[in-house]
């Protein structure tokens, strides 16, 4: 069955960076679009992220532009987002997710940008 496991979530400054992974299983990774989202506290999720099934295709939302980053690895089945220039507003629980025959989610990872 498909599966999702996300880790890298901590405590760090304002300002700070932090590396989250998803590890895939149970499906043919290389062939799925993988897509990042999070959930502030009394907020809806948001879309943050968007990579192709190659790696070569990257979107964003605003918020995250130019300070994250989402990229793969196929052969690890794997797909990261790092985080830079970290804001308190990025306090959230950070999900992975893959789209096709069903939206599959992890469990979610969670981040604390504070001094």
């Amino acid at each position: 069955q498909v599966q999702l496991v996300e880790s890298g979530g901590g405590l760090v400054q304002p300002g700070g960076s932090l590396r989250l992974s998803c590890a895939a299983s149970g499906f043919t990774f290389s062939t799925y679009f993988m897509h990042w989202y999070r959930q502030a506290p009394g907020k809806e999720r948001e879309w943050v992220a968007t990579i192709s099934n190659s790696g070569i295709t990257t979107t964003y939302a605003d918020s995250v532009k130019g300070r994250f980053t989402v990229s793969r690895d196929n052969a690890k089945n794997t797909v990261y987002l790092q985080m830079y220039s970290l804001k308190p507003e990025d306090t959230a629980v950070y999900y992975c997710m893959r789209r096709g025959s069903g939206d599959y989610w992890g469990q979610g990872t969670q981040v604390t940008v504070s001094s």
